[in-house]
């Protein structure tokens, strides 16, 4: 049983797109993504997905809408839901979803397709 420091886990990594495990409870990960610029279109067949803004703010461009984010906001994305996170500058994110979820999901062989991924 260790305490996280989210922010020090934060300073330990500059790259985008390419999530990081800090924690799991049961079968439910919890990690940290830093991203700028805009993800593929893409949706998780069985799998929903928090995302916690822990710095800065970005957009979740939905087919028919979009929701802007920001700092100490999160957004609940429902399975089958296609979406693409947006940010205009870095963000910090904070995902909780299963431990098994592919980043991409539908679009998995995207260049940003993460199949492992480092625990931190």
């Amino acid at each position: 049983m260790n305490k996280v420091n989210v922010a020090e886990k934060l300073e330990l990594f500059t790259d985008y797109f390419n999530p990081r495990v800090v924690g799991q409870v049961n079968d439910t990960a919890v990690k940290l993504v830093k991203f700028q610029g805009e993800f593929v279109w893409h949706s998780h067949e069985h799998e929903d997905e928090m995302f916690f803004v822990m710095s800065g703010e970005f957009e979740m461009h939905f087919r028919d809408k979009v929701i802007r984010l920001e700092a100490g906001e999160f957004l609940i994305v429902p399975k089958g839901t296609e979406h693409k996170p947006v940010a205009q500058r870095e963000v910090a994110i904070m995902l909780i979803e299963p431990a098994t979820t592919l980043n991409t999901g539908n679009a998995a062989s995207s260049d940003l397709t993460r199949s492992t991924l480092e625990t931190i």
